[in-house]
Order: structure tokens, then C-alpha cells, then sequence
């Protein structure tokens, strides 16, 4: 089915327009872009080009790399309406009006080929309503195809199709959606807001209501609907000043009149005085001058200030400080029973909107995991509202709902003395509409490690790692510390692996399904034994990494490697140290170790070195390779996207990109069996290296950035120890450097600036901020 679609068309270069064309080309797929011709323009596809110009500008990138906006043809609805001729896939991304809609598709219609699917991006008009009065051949190929913003990020796709729609249109951009874009697509029915908005909506407003009416600060309201609800860290002010507050009153009055009056959305809307006025004054949100929260100047220091929701002015923003919030942490149920102001609001915001979910269930949705889906995707809610309704209770929410005097919703009633998903065998199930439990499957192709976990036990595991059998002879390594960083135990538990697999299977993929592959090594466990001046532990820890590193990469099976999220640190060097590895496509890595004042360690030099020594496309010659892993490694670059990753050689040409996530398993699991016939180990590698000359050169360079301000002095002291490791230290050209010498250079140059105060400044900075110190 993907195969069907090859050519695509947006019509619309606005944000969305725009950032839907930018994350077709990210697939490789060729994207025709429109837009109207300004006024008296001499470039009649100014808006086109204008808007990608600005996407290569903008920061998160739209595309992940620059080059594929060579994919992207722009143009005009004047000129070349006619090349829509050539496409399988029309987007309409234009403004929210039917009247302007309803004419375009007429030319649409008119030029494009049959069988060609159109789609409208609308979130606000029926489905019904946009092809009323549109003839029926054009009404077979129409679908609602609604992105979330920014298109490449949000990885929700909400499909609407009708009675009228043609067998196969559905299925055939949910594939193309699914496998080429990385969309989990959800399909709707045409009622408002679909899904997500329709409950999303609903909970900010109730949010922003509860809180004004209850006297709470942003910061409060937006500590207590975060953490304790699974919610991210901006809350919901944050979260509204990240959307735009312009959007607000549109996307709120346009659901308030398009709902039926007896909807519960009618008892808690009401117009924002204050948001009108902010945004009169110029405060949309992050895109303009702030919103609920901005960055304002006190001298030479900018500091971040907040709204008071009672009187509208700014003060410097105050961390909150609410006692439930403490004592609940990441237990719902235990702040919406206590009965601080923290407990009766998330109670107040969190119960109602619940309610709401189970409430429209039915009427928006095929099941409550599709509900669930759309929160977890198009609002990043860590669990979906069913999901946290089972965790503080079905039957705790029902006495909630009525001591607070609001109605218990059918479905809920339903749930009572059950729970809305059960474990029965090893596979998970969820309460149907009908009353009934009805197995969770997975689409074609996908394989989760949260499903195979429910009916196994691992072959082998502690506390930081366990080792799953996924079949057909494949094992998976999956790390489970915070933030999945690697210690010792980790490390015991990776050699441990290798003699399981060795014995047991024919092969290995390392994966996990956290928010992050590894955010590399502990820094808290280095700070501590630094500060106790354990400096025999902490070279005993790099010299357990190296050796398991070069374990794992001459191990007599193949190893994938398939990372999500970042991989930094000694997470990039696992990678670097994998036969293979099959991404994500929103995989970020990179040896960022000097940000924190150290080197790579576990073999990160040594291997950049080889891979760009070995690139058959890059210059030869005894520097260019050190020189250029200098380059990248002395700045700690991050690749920014697994196309990026392969740009900088974290990635090999070869290695596989996956664009959904929830195929990656999968995918990692192929690509290691593919590998098993006839494997290999690689062949241990010799290093010739510039030697002195290049150190100077190195050193020099990193002399002329600190002179223009863009090097600290501290930047200064670890270039040096990094450039005598890819110099080579003290060799010239005319000797052989093994791996084993190159490690052992790493990590001299590593325990010397785990020594120095500078570098513990810098851990102390990261550990505490999160930031880097520029010391």
C-alpha cells in the first residue's frame, strides 16, 4: 500500500502547510508545495520558498537534515495547480474557512488524477460539512488527515473518513502515515475536535478556569497538573504559552459553538479577560513577546517572570512550593485525596476532565485506546486518561465525582468494580464500549518489549539491565537505570549478556522504551567517589567500560544497536561499538563528555577516528581523519536526528532509519537476523596518527576560538587532552597504534581531567542545572 503513494502536494505554506511538507520530504517522499501569489510580488512563489527558507532557519528543525528541502518543489495555486496531476496525496492546509476550502477543492478536482486521495488538515469544520455540495467522485477520495504541530514531533495523526469514502483510502494513507511518517493514526469519528483537542481542550480550559477562580499562581497550577498526572513539565500555562495564546479563543469558541448545549464543556468555557488582554499587549506565547511566563531584563540579567492570574501583572516567577505536590510525587490518587490547595485543584481540574474522557469516549472513538493513544501522542500525557483512571481507581473516581456533586458518566458506571484494561495471560485487554474486554493487538510489523515482558521473565537481569528473549534466536538488552545511565552494574550486566547470547542465542539488539536510549554515564556516582578521592574506583570504572565496549564489538554474534531519544556519551559509544544499528528517526547523539570537563573514555576516540579513516568519501592523508573527529568531538556536537547521525558518521551509511518508533524492535530485530548467516567479527583495527604536529594544530585552533570569545579557558584545558588522544600522543606516522594504546591514551587524558577542580565545577553545574558551565 505505501508504494501507492509517491508524490505528495500541501497546499498552504503556513506553519502547519509548511511543517507537514518538511516531514514528508524527511520520509524521502517528493513534496509539491503551494501557496497563493502575493500581491504585486516579482517572485510569484515568494510564500512558498519564503516558508521553507525559514524552516531551515528554525529551531527544533522541521527538517531532519537540510538536505532533503531539496525535495520540496514550491510553487503557486495560480501557475501550477495543474503538476497536482502528478500526485497521489493532496494536503489542504489553508485557512479556516469552508467557503475558501470548498473552492479550492473545486479546482482540485478539476486537475488531479483519478484516484488521487485529498485530505484537509482541519481541526474545526465537520468532515460532512467540507465535501457538502462537492460531487461524489471527489467525496470517495476525501479524508480529515489532521497533524498535531510541529508535524515531525507530535506523533499523533487523527484520520477522519465518512460514509461516502472509497474502500482503501483510509488504509492507504494510514500506512503511508504509519510507516513513512511515524504516525500513530487514530481514526476518528466526525464529531468536534475529534479526539485529542475535544478532551485537550476541555482539560486547559478547565485548568485556567480552576485556577483563577481558586487563587492559584501559573507556577502552582502548573507543578500540580505535571509530575503527580504523568503530564510534562509545563503544565498547562506553559504548555498554552508554548501552542500560542492566539490560538486559544479561536480553537475554545469555535468547540464551544459547535458542541451540543447539553455538553459538560458548556459549564466550564467561559472568555478569558485577561488572555484577551495579553494577547492584545502582544503576549501570544514563546513566539511572541511571552505569554503566562516571559524573559524579562533586570540589568544584564535576564529573568523569567510570571503573570499574576488575578491582577494580570508580571513578577519574577517563584518556584511553587505546594506540600501535595511533594508528598504525592508520581501518585495521582494521593494528591487528588489531599486537601491542601494543591490536592483540591488537581482534583478539581483532573477529576472533571476524566470524567469528560469517559464521557465522550464513545462518541468521538472506536475504543478507549484509541483515547488513550491520542492524549499519550498529541499531548504527550505519559499515560492516557483510561490508564489513569485504573491507577487511582475506577471506583475511587466514581466517589470523587459524586461527593463533588458531578455526573458519573455511563462508561465509568460501566467500569465500576473493574478496572478499564486487565492482564489475563500474559496479554493486556480493555473494557469495549459494549461492557466487555476485548484483547489489545498491534498493528503488522510491530513488536514491543512492553508486550513481551508481560509474559516472560528475563533470562538474565539485575537492577540496571535485563536481557529478554524476543525469539527466532534474538535477544534484546534493555537498560533500565534513570535516564538509562550506564555504572558498573550496567556494565556487569552487558558482559553477562555477551556470554548469555554466546551460549544461548544468535543474536542481540540493544533497545529499551524509555524516553531515552542513554543519557550516557553517571555523573552522580563519578562526583561522589571524585569527591572522596576515589580515583582508583573511577579508573577501574573506564577500564570495566573499555573492556566491555570491546567485548561487545568482537563478540561472536551479531549486535544491533537501535536507539530513541539521546544517545550521549558513553550511550553513543554502545552504538559506536554495534556491528549495526537501526534508529529512530528522532535518535539525538553525540560524545558530549567535554561539556562536562572529560573525554570519551569507552572508546569514543578511537572509533571516530576509524569510521572517518574508513569513509571511502572522505579526504586521506594522516590528519584529516583525527581533524575531523577533533572537530566534532571538542564542541560535543549532537546529531540533532538519525539522518544527521549519519552525516557525522555516529551512524554508518548503512544503518537503518525506522520513522515510527513503535517499529523499531521490529525492525532492529530483522536487520539482526539478516546479519546472523556466515557473521564475522570485525577485524581489530591499526591507528596511524599525525603525532605531535597534529596537537599543535588542534591546540591552535581551539587558541584562535578562545581569542575571539567562542572558547572559555577551561574549553582550552580539555581541548588539549583531547587532541593528544587523536593525535596519537607521542607517535608519528611511521608507527602502528593498536585499540588497545589508544584506550589506554583515553583514558590517561580522562583521569587527568577527572582530577582538576575544573572539571568538577562542570559535573557539580550539569548535575544541578542540567546546563553546561561555561567556566
Amino acid at each position: 500500500m505505501t508504494k501507492d503513494i509517491k508524490q505528495v502536494a500541501v497546499i498552504g505554506a503556513g506553519v502547519m502547510g509548511a511543517g507537514i511538507a518538511a516531514h514528508i520530504a524527511n520520509s524521502g517522499t517528493p513534496v509539491l508545495l503551494l501557496d497563493i501569489v502575493p500581491e504585486g510580488a516579482k517572485n510569484r512563489n515568494a510564500v512558498a520558498e519564503g516558508a521553507v527558507a525559514k524552516m531551515l532557519k528554525t529551531d527544533p528543525a522541521p527538517f531532519m537534515s537540510k538536505r532533503v528541502a531539496k525535495l520540496i518543489t514550491c510553487g503557486n495555486i495560480e501557475d501550477n495547480l495543474d503538476q497536482l496531476a502528478t500526485c497521489d496525496w493532496i494536503i489542504e492546509a489553508v485557512i479556516e474557512r469552508l467557503d475558501i476550502k470548498q473552492d479550492l477543492y473545486r479546482k482540485i478536482d478539476e486537475v488531479r488524477a483519478k484516484g488521487s486521495v485529498v485530505s484537509s488538515n482541519t481541526s474545526t469544520i465537520p468532515h460532512a460539512t467540507l465535501i457538502g455540495g462537492m460531487d461524489a467522485g471527489f467525496a470517495q477520495d476525501f479524508i480529515i488527515t489532521h497533524f498535531f504541530n510541529p508535524p515531525r514531533y507530535m506523533r499523533l495523526l487523527e484520520l477522519v473518513a465518512s460514509g461516502s469514502t472509497r474502500k482503501g483510502v483510509i488504509d492507504m494513507v494510514a500506512d503511508f502515515a504509519d510507516r513513512k511518517l511515524g504516525k500513530t493514526c487514530v481514526t476518528c469519528h466526525d464529531k468536534p475536535g475529534f479526539i485529542a483537542n475535544r478532551l485537550g481542550v476541555y482539560w486547559v480550559q478547565a485548568a485556567m478556569v480552576e485556577a483563577m477562580d481558586r487563587g492559584l499562581t501559573v507556577e502552582e497550577a502548573d507543578s500540580v497538573i505535571g509530575r503527580p498526572f504523568g503530564i510534562p513539565k509545563t503544565g498547562v500555562f506553559g504548555l498554552m504559552d508554548l501552542v500560542g495564546l492566539d490560538l486559544m479563543p479561536h480553537v475554545q469558541g469555535s468547540m464551544a459553538g459547535a458542541l451540543d448545549k447539553s455538553d459538560p464543556f458548556h459549564a466550564i468555557y467561559r472568555e478569558s479577560p485577561l488572555v484577551s488582554k495579553l494577547i492584545a499587549d502582544g503576549y501570544t506565547g514563546r513566539k511572541g513577546k511571552g505569554g503566562f511566563y516571559r524573559l524579562n531584563r533586570d540589568g544584564g540579567q535576564k529573568v523569567k517572570e510570571s503573570v499574576n492570574l488575578q491582577t494580570g501583572e508580571f513578577a519574577k516567577s517563584e518556584k511553587a512550593r505546594v506540600e501535595s505536590v511533594r508528598f504525592a510525587g508520581k501518585d495521582p490518587r494521593k494528591l487528588m485525596e489531599a486537601d491542601d490547595k494543591g490536592g483540591l485543584y488537581g482534583r478539581a481540574v483532573m477529576a472533571k476532565t476524566l470524567a469528560y474522557a469517559a464521557f465522550i469516549a464513545e462518541e468521538a472513538a472506536h475504543s478507549i485506546v484509541d483515547v488513550d493513544d491520542a492524549m499519550k501522542l498529541g499531548y504527550a500525557w505519559k499515560t492516557g486518561p483510561f490508564e489513569l483512571i485504573d491507577t487511582i481507581g475506577v471506583d475511587v473516581l466514581i466517589s470523587m465525582l459524586e461527593a463533588d456533586g458531578i455526573e458519573v458518566p455511563a462508561l465509568l458506571k460501566k467500569a465500576a468494580g473493574k478496572s478499564f484494561y486487565k492482564v489475563e495471560d500474559g496479554s493486556l485487554f480493555f473494557l469495549g464500549f459494549d461492557g466487555k474486554y476485548t484483547k489489545v493487538t498491534r498493528p503488522d510489523g510491530v513488536l514491543l518489549l512492553e508486550d513481551i515482558k508481560r509474559k516472560s521473565k528475563p533470562v538474565v537481569g539485575n537492577r540496571a539491565a535485563s536481557l529478554w528473549d524476543i525469539g527466532d534466536g534474538v535477544a534484546c538488552l534493555e537498560f533500565h537505570t534513570k535516564m538509562n545511565a550506564i555504572d558498573a552494574e550496567l556494565l556487569g550486566m552487558v558482559k553477562t549478556s555477551i556470554r548469555t547470547v554466546k551460549k544461548q542465542f544468535k543474536a542481540m539488539v540493544i533497545y529499551n522504551e524509555g524516553s531515552n536510549f542513554s543519557a550516557g554515564a553517571n555523573l552522580g556516582l563519578a562526583l561522589f567517589a571524585a569527591n572522596i578521592a576515589a580515583w582508583p574506583e573511577i579508573e577501574n570504572l573506564v577500564e570495566t567500560g573499555q573492556e566491555t565496549y570491546k567485548a561487545l564489538k568482537y563478540s561472536p554474534f551479531p549486535v544491533v544497536g537501535a536507539p530513541s531519544g539521546l544517545a550521549l556519551g558513553g550511550g553513543c559509544e554502545v552504538l559506536l561499538h554495534c556491528d549495526a544499528v537501526q534508529a529512530h528517526g528522532e535518535t539525538y547523539i553525540g560524545l558530549v563528555e567535554p561539556g562536562v570537563g572529560l573525554i570519551p573514555a569507552w572508546g569514543g576516540c578511537k572509533e571516530m577516528i576509524r569510521r572517518w579513516a574508513e569513509n571511502p568519501k572522505f579526504v586521506k592523508g594522516p590528519m584529516a581523519a583525527s581533524a575531523k573527529a577533533f572537530e566534532i568531538i571538542s564542541v560535543a556536537t549532537v546529531a540533532k536526528s538519525a539522518m544527521e547521525a549519519k552525516e557525522n558518521l555516529f551512524f554508518r551509511a548503512g544503518d537503518g532509519i525506522t520513522m515510527n518508533r513503535n517499529r523499531l524492535l521490529a525492525d532492529a530485530k530483522a536487520r539482526a537476523l539478516l546479519m546472523v548467516d556466515g557473521y564475522e567479527a570485525p577485524e581489530e583495527f591499526s591507528y596511524r596518527l599525525p603525532g605531535e604536529s597534529a596537537r599543535v594544530a588542534f591546540e591552535m585552533a581551539v587558541d584562535s576560538f578562545h581569542r575571539q570569545g567562542k572558547a572559555t579557558d577551561y574549553d582550552r584545558v580539555v581541548a588539549g587532552e583531547l587532541a593528544r588522544v587523536l593525535a596519537g600522543g607521542d607517535t608519528d606516522i611511521t608507527e602502528e597504534l593498536s585499540e588497545d594504546d589508544m584506550l589506554e591514551m583515553e583514558r590517561e587524558g580522562f583521569m587527568r581531567l577527572v582530577r582538576n577542580e575544573g572539571t568538577m565545577a562542570r559535573v557539580e553545574h550539569m548535575l544541578l542545572t542540567g546546563k553546561p558551565l561555561r567556566n
